[in-house]
């Protein structure tokens, strides 16, 4: 572990630093040799896709398909260190709970199910037929299928996704809550209403022919850093970067590429941003809307598009120009003046990408936020042309993939009726539970069985303390995963933790080795087939785990579950008569590369309610919940709270415990502020703080975190996730998408007298 320091970091991202730290996770994971050798299979047509981001690949010409957080994702799964037995037998779960995140995860690879023995308290071995003989027992002693929750993780691959929504759908139920209510929800909900398709509208190649890119609420270096490869190439060709993001993110500013020998000599890269534009937390919907009345007051709008292609213009139009100047300046935390140079690069591109991640997504209005982003497209036709379109940029590898297999609580009618028909059964219609509303069922004792397909719920979800009070009500909670996390720490009554293989691990069935597939943020799918040894002996794959669950619980399945294990082709033609856009599934599938899925929009097909590309209408939001939580408190300041990921993880996964382009080394427990902040507070910077935010449910607190003076606008703070996740109450939510809110959570700060200062 890194010795605790707050210090300035003036390189750019990427460069010797990220080749420093490949080689320390490699060598911390014992595997420098075995490692590297799995590492020249990243991302290649005959290797296995990253198990990290969704981050499409640029080609499979390189050797090094892969980047510095993809190799701490493969090193951590290739990992020689291994959980047996041993670590439970010698330890209760009260004390694996005492131990923080970082240290569960460095134990290593799970080797063997394990069940919960509440008189000993520790988890003990059981073989495989006795847990899913367990699993059945449970579900079918249920008053009714919807008293079940089925999560599912955004790792998952198309072939396990696709049988595990078989197996609940036949097992009755629609309740699917799955990571991409926590993150992208609202990305599909605004899209598919106004323009017919809730995925991204561009390919890889589109970003080289943009002449600007906007960049709205993302960090690439940390979340999906490949991408800043995509984004050095455009700079340097001229395309005009626009980066709209509270915190200065040094992936957005300059960027040295470890391909690139020029760059590796320079100190200081490649500039990334042609302009930074600091703006408030959640002022992007006022942004974009007073982009757009700049584009409408200048009269430089694609006509021919707007009248062909969209409705709703005259309202949109009437409604932007009569939004005040004043109100969109308020709202946004940027100056008229650096809205119309931002605008004024809007007008100028013949073509232009507008990319952003989840900090557009995670608040209350995020929806509409999203629909103001796309009516920017729609006033010049930059959706459905070359270098063009809307990049809602996911995180977990395979989460747009898992949606499309059917991983939804509210499924389209027409994905049921193909279901039922080439499975002969009949698939239950009511729309079943999301994160938030499973977190809800349980605490009110309506859903009694939790069932996880990876992930780590009980750290991803809101409201953690509520969460761990719903999980712990359950009668059975399971979890499939690779390696020991929180979640198997927090248990029902009966508990299960089974392990699977990994992404790179080769996965051998009746019918010989086995590929996944898993589908990118650009909607290009491809295969995956592991080249390790499994790292036990009693490890099953996911689609195996789904079929013998399946096998052991639906008495009168009219499916062939181990059948189609035998053979994931098989899995696979299935899934070519059920989902739209897979035909001939494994023909395509098996070509180098994979094959595109197509997107509706890119081909001006608007699928939408009216037929057609829809301007959609929003006031610039003056009602967010930290407007009033300031007007209650008074004097007191209330601080508006982003939660972010570190440089040294992955979601909830924690590789390490520094924060390198942030200058955080050696500590997670930190607040970022302005300088300005702490001194109207009468603090410094390197005291220390608890958190409570406030809201109209009462305060929730996360104690001892280390003010960090950093360059945010004066009012906003940022912390790591999951330690302030149980800051963010399970009610404050995107409207429509109920996505949590944790890119705006309201917070006050006060000293912790236990320690005041740091050495």
């Amino acid at each position: 572990m890194s010795k605790q320091s707050i210090k300035f970091y003036n390189k750019p991202a990427g460069g010797w630093g990220a080749l420093r730290s490949v080689f320390k996770h490699l060598r911390e994971q014992g595997s420098m040799s075995h490692g590297v050798s799995t590492l020249l299979h990243v991302n290649q047509p005959d290797g296995f896709d990253c198990p990290g981001c969704a981050w499409p690949d640029k080609n499979h010409h390189s050797t090094f398909e892969f980047c510095e957080n993809g190799v701490k994702a493969v090193a951590a799964e290739a990992t020689e260190r291994r959980v047996s037995r041993a670590l439970f037998e010698s330890h209760t779960v009260s004390q694996l709970a005492a131990h923080d995140d970082y240290w569960l995860e460095n134990q290593g690879r799970l080797t063997e199910p394990m069940c919960y023995d509440s008189a000993s308290q520790r988890y003990v071995p059981i073989d495989w037929h006795g847990a899913f003989a367990l699993i059945a027992q449970h579900l079918n002693a249920l008053a009714h299928p919807d008293q079940a929750l089925f999560y599912t993780s955004g790792r998952t691959s198309n072939e396990a996704a696709f049988l595990y929504q078989l197996f609940i759908r036949e097992f009755g139920t629609n309740n699917l809550p799955d990571c991409s209510n926590m993150c992208h929800e609202p990305s599909g909900t605004a899209m598919r209403e106004q323009i017919g398709i809730g995925k991204g509208t561009v390919t890889l190649e589109d970003f080289d022919h943009a002449e600007a890119i906007f960049i709205f609420g993302q960090n690439p270096g940390t979340n999906h850093p490949r991408m800043l490869g995509t984004l050095r190439d455009a700079a340097k060709r001229g395309c005009r970067i626009m980066v709209f993001n509270p915190l200065r993110e040094r992936g957005l500013e300059r960027f040295a590429d470890p391909q690139s020998p020029i760059d590796m000599l320079s100190s200081q890269g490649s500039q990334i941003a042609s302009s930074y534009y600091q703006l408030k937390i959640g002022g992007d919907l006022a942004v974009a809307k007073g982009i757009a009345k700049v584009v409408l007051e200048a009269g430089d709008v694609d006509e021919a598009f707007i009248a062909g292609h969209t409705d709703g213009f005259a309202e949109f139009q009437a409604d932007v120009l009569s939004e005040e100047w004043a109100t969109i300046v308020e709202e946004s935390g940027l100056s008229e003046a650096q809205i119309r140079e931002a605008a004024g690069i809007y007008i100028q591109s013949a073509a232009t990408i507008c990319t952003w991640g989840m900090g557009i997504t995670q608040h209350k209005h995020s929806v509409a936020t999203i629909q103001a982003i796309v009516n920017l497209l729609l006033l010049k036709g930059n959706i459905g042309k070359p270098g063009a379109g809307a990049c809602p940029v996911r995180g977990h590898s395979n989460v747009q993939g898992d949606r499309t297999m059917g991983i939804f609580e509210r499924p389209a009618q027409a994905f049921l009726d193909r279901l039922g028909i080439a499975f002969n059964f009949t698939p239950p219609q009511k729309h079943g539970y999301d994160v938030v509303g499973a977190i809800e069922a349980m605490l009110a004792g309506d859903a009694k069985v939790f069932i996880g397909m990876g992930g780590n719920f009980a750290v991803a979800t809101p409201d953690a303390d509520r969460t761990k009070v719903a999980l712990q009500q359950c009668d059975l909670t399971v979890n499939i995963t690779t390696k020991l996390n929180r979640s198997h720490l927090v248990h029902g009554k009966a508990a299960l933790i089974l392990p699977c293989l990994g992404r790179t691990e080769i996965d051998i069935q009746d019918k010989g080795p086995q590929g996944v597939t898993v589908e990118d943020s650009m909607s290009m799918v491809h295969i995956s087939a592991g080249m390790n040894p499994p790292a036990s002996d009693r490890l099953l794959s996911e689609p195996a785990i789904v079929a013998h669950m399946a096998l052991a619980t639906l008495k009168h399945s009219k499916t062939p579950w181990l059948w189609l294990v035998e053979d994931y082709d098989r899995i696979r033609d299935k899934i070519a008569q059920v989902v739209e856009g897979f035909e001939n599934f494994n023909q395509r599938v098996h070509v180098p590369g994979g094959f595109y899925l197509g997107n509706s929009a890119r081909e001006r097909d608007w699928r939408t309610a009216t037929g057609k590309a829809r301007f959609m209408a929003h006031a610039v939001p003056t009602d967010l919940p930290i407007k009033s939580m300031r007007a209650q408190y008074g004097s007191q300041p209330v601080f508006n709270l982003m939660t972010v990921r570190s440089h040294d993880q992955y979601n909830t996964t924690v590789y390490g415990m520094d924060d390198r382009y942030r200058g955080v080394f050696g500590h997670r427990r930190v607040c970022f502020i302005n300088k300005v902040d702490l001194a109207r507070l009468g603090f410094s910077a390197g005291q220390w703080v608890d958190m409570t935010s406030v809201w109209h449910d009462g305060k929730r607190e996360a104690k001892r975190f280390l003010l960090v003076e950093y360059d945010i606008p004066e009012g906003c703070l940022a912390s790591y996730f999951p330690e302030t996740n149980g800051l963010v109450p399970l009610s404050s939510m995107a409207d429509r998408a109920r996505t949590p809110a944790s890119k705006s959570i309201p917070v006050i700060l006060t000293l912790n007298t236990a320690e005041t200062t740091v050495a």
